[in-house]
């Protein structure tokens, strides 16, 4: 399982030029789910998500977490996470959890963190997106399940 994370001061899905997913202050979570992904994974990813203390105090310090600013989260799937460009000019696919398998993983990340007493958002499953984004920092991060 692999995510981007980035620390956002605003971010939106759109779909055909609807919005279906909008957060202020939060995080925007890129999910790629892989073969071999399990409950295990998505629980563990959930929980460094909903932990994580990427927000500025009053030092300048990334020291406060979504539960401390207000912050939200809007988590994307994202199956390009898992292609490989190792090789040849066209990314392979191969690592990629098929959809059927990986929207239901995903869902239950989305209710994971939601448990956590964090506000989601979501895209939907499977859909050509646009996604927009603030990135507050910049902070960009990255989670790899190996």
């Amino acid at each position: 399982m692999k995510m981007v994370i980035q620390r956002v001061s605003r971010a939106a899905v759109r779909i055909e030029g609807r919005t279906v997913g909008e957060i202020g202050v939060g995080l925007l979570v890129l999910v790629g789910l892989e073969r071999g992904d399990d409950v295990e994974n998505v629980w563990k990813a959930a929980g460094r998500v909903a932990s994580l203390r990427v927000f500025e105090d009053s030092q300048g310090r990334m020291n406060l977490g979504l539960d401390q600013v207000g912050g939200a989260v809007l988590a994307v799937s994202q199956f390009t996470l898992a292609a490989s460009i190792r090789k040849g000019r066209r990314p392979g696919f191969d690592r990629a959890m098929p959809g059927g398998e990986a929207e239901p993983l995903f869902e239950l990340f989305v209710d994971f963190v939601r448990a956590g007493g964090i506000h989601v958002e979501t895209g939907v499953f499977g859909a050509t997106m646009d996604v927009e984004l603030v990135n507050s920092g910049p902070v960009t991060l990255l989670w790899e399940d190996a």
